[in-house]
């Protein structure tokens, strides 16, 4: 680009650059610096090169006459790596922390929206509806409260016309599952909470991540958020969204120094099966077994509790079923229910859930508030569920400490 310029090839680049800005002194540059981090998070890079690298951005960009601007993208912040005042340079913004460019993260309901009606346009049987991509892959929030969509899952979402689990983590997964396994005294009961659809208030900080020396359940928590596996907002973290609870089901499923949290989920198939079938008797059993287990989250002393209980041992249906909590229907709001995504001919199930009430009384909310609507077709237009309906009642009488359950068939086969 510059061959009046005399540069050798053992100039260093800023070197080089400071003769291009000195011979012709209205040329500066822009340096643009994808995931600049990435190195820290290779097992292979010491700690000299660290240093290293860290010396070689300073002198390529700070105080620099030939630097328009430094535009850098990474997961943590640069303070973090910079011990003195070698990047000192930076006004860092993140999602969580600061308004400015917080639409710059992921893509916002409005894109999502233009990107869907491109979508309508090219695709002569579209597989899935706008409520489908908020349900997958919403969850995340701009420190305005914006909502941010996971932007690689909502383009793939739409290239294959397939509502799948598209996530990727921009961090090291099996090192954060590691250390859920080892401190899971410390995650475990929050880590059923948040399956359950229950926020749980956590100190996050960003640079947890760095070391992923993780002790502590808010170091833990911090990682898991820096790494997109949760969402932070005023005070909580939470699971985001359907793509990444199937992420979530893989580890309570699969890893039994969960202890309690791993017992219930396993035993989730069993009560799935059991309700599907009509054998109460079955689910009596498997909560009993639940209540019988020491759980110290839950203490039954309202239906919150028995809401997470609910959600842990239903946990296997999420494989097949849609699962909503307190989704407005017909002329109220029901605890759970099961839309079946992958056969419509599937049972779905409407849950409702008491505390020092009856089942029956349960049932018979369902019925008068008209719940079962849900699984209607818009007016004029065929229901796409076309299997049977369940009503299911669950209670609990705190005093007795016995469990009660009712299925009823609110609609059959159509």
């Amino acid at each position: 680009m510059y061959p009046q310029v005399r540069v050798s090839p053992e100039d260093a680049v800023w070197d080089a650059l400071k003769a291009v800005y000195q011979a012709e002194p209205e040329t500066r540059f822009i340096f643009v610096l994808d995931e600049w981090d990435f190195i820290f998070h290779r097992h292979f890079v010491t700690g000299k090169d660290k240093m290293e690298y860290i010396d070689f951005l300073s002198n390529l960009l700070k105080d620099q006459p030939y630097v328009e601007l430094a535009y850098m993208t990474g997961i943590l912040p640069i303070a973090k790596y910079s011990s003195g005042s070698e990047l000192n340079m930076f006004l860092e913004y993140t999602m969580a922390s600061e308004e400015m460019f917080g639409n710059a993260f992921g893509f916002t309901e409005s894109e999502v929206d233009v990107l869907f009606d491109r979508f309508l346009a090219n695709q002569k049987n579209p597989g899935f509806t706008r409520d489908d991509l908020k349900i997958w892959y919403d969850g995340y929030s701009a420190k305005s409260g914006e909502h941010i969509y996971n932007p690689r899952s909502i383009v793939a979402a739409l290239t294959n016309n397939n509502q799948g689990n598209y996530w990727t983590s921009s961090g090291p997964y099996d090192e954060i599952y590691y250390y859920i396994n080892h401190n899971t005294d410390a995650v475990r009961d929050d880590l059923a909470r948040m399956v359950s659809g229950i926020p749980v208030r956590a100190n996050i900080r960003e640079y947890a991540a760095t070391a992923m020396n993780l002790n502590t359940k808010n170091e833990i928590f911090s990682a898991m958020t820096v790494y997109g596996f949760l969402s932070y907002e005023r005070g909580c973290v939470r699971i985001p969204n359907r793509e990444l609870m199937e992420r979530f089901d893989e580890i309570l499923q699969g890893e039994p120094s969960l202890g309690y949290v791993y017992q219930l989920a396993k035993e989730s198939e069993k009560m799935l099966r059991a309700t599907l079938e009509g054998d109460t008797e079955t689910m009596l059993r498997i909560l009993e077994f639940a209540h019988n287990t020491e759980i110290p989250m839950l203490s039954y002393n309202n239906e919150a509790d028995l809401t997470a209980l609910v959600s842990l041992i239903y946990l296997a249906a999420r494989d097949s079923y849609r699962v909503e909590r307190e989704d407005k229907t017909g002329t109220g709001f029901v605890d759970f229910i099961f839309y079946p995504e992958i056969d419509p001919n599937a049972d779905g199930i409407i849950l409702e859930l008491k505390v020092d009430d009856t089942a029956d009384e349960a049932i018979r909310q369902i019925i008068d508030k008209k719940y079962v609507l849900k699984f209607e077709g818009k007016l004029g237009e065929q229901s796409k569920y076309t299997g049977r309906v369940l009503g299911v009642g669950i209670a609990y009488y705190k005093k007795t400490k016995v469990h009660d359950c009712r299925i009823e068939v609110l609609r059959g086969a159509m």
